[in-house]
């Protein structure tokens, strides 16, 4: 579900902030940024082709790879924002999460790691990350978990349902990590699955994912990363393109 540019895959052992991110997304940038967000939503609004209108603003603005990939992950067009609302649950209530398990995970290692994060237009948070078939365990994985679980948990969720997708390497490993780390908090169940975007749209439950692909088609959704990061990590690296 994820058709933004290609960025880097990451060797390093924790999520940790890119070297030129603190140049690329300085204080005195973001009006730039804010501005092309501004102007490609508007071109997706208006039925635009996405890679084609991120060309346009990206070379507008004179962008680099980086701040056109922000830019891309953080945008969306009017309805696609209108609709995303309208699904959207009050995490407290909801009993039972499917889980998008690579797109939380991984989210939240960049929060604790001190990497980027962006909220765009729909308020979800986006890392700069990129796993690309083989996702790495580092050492913010468990406490990633822990805050994940912690948090469903204080919000009254009694069971997470994660989702994996199975082709990607140390996929089964994860599986076992989740349940070692969460079930002791809440009740887990983790599938691993070839299309896990496709099951997570296809069941009931609210699922908590930023994925737009998943966010355009689930019939709910629930946006514990945002909520999480600015309740239990406010001392992250967040940066919101949409303009507050």
């Amino acid at each position: 579900g994820n058709t933004t540019p290609a960025v880097m895959p990451d060797k390093r052992t924790s999520r940790g902030a890119h070297p030129q991110d603190a140049m690329l997304f300085h204080k005195t940038v973001l009006p730039t940024l804010r501005r092309a967000l501004c102007e490609f939503s508007w071109l997706l609004s208006r039925g635009y082709a996405r890679r084609s209108a991120l060309k346009l603003v990206g070379d507008r603005y004179q962008l680099k790879q980086r701040q056109r990939v922000a830019v891309d992950r953080s945008a969306c067009s009017d309805a696609q924002r209108l609709s995303r609302q309208q699904r959207q649950r009050h995490l407290n209530g909801v009993a039972e999460l499917a889980v998008d398990g690579f797109n939380l995970i991984i989210t939240i290692e960049s929060a604790l790691s001190g990497a980027l994060l962006l909220s765009g237009r729909d308020g979800c948070l986006r890392d700069l990350a990129s796993i690309h078939g083989t996702y790495r365990r580092v050492t913010q994985t468990a406490a990633a978990l822990q805050h994940i679980a912690e948090h469903a948990h204080a919000c009254g969720v009694r069971r997470l349902h994660w989702w994996l997708d199975q082709p990607v390497s140390n996929s089964g490993k994860l599986a076992g990590l989740i349940r070692e780390v969460v079930a002791p908090i809440v009740e887990v169940q983790v599938t691993l699955h070839r299309d896990p975007d496709a099951a997570l749209v296809a069941q009931p439950l609210a699922v908590v994912s930023a994925d737009r692909w998943i966010l355009d088609r689930a019939p709910q959704w629930t946006n514990l990363a945002a909520q999480l990061v600015r309740l239990r990590l406010p001392d992250s690296w967040l940066v919101d393109l949409a303009g507050a």
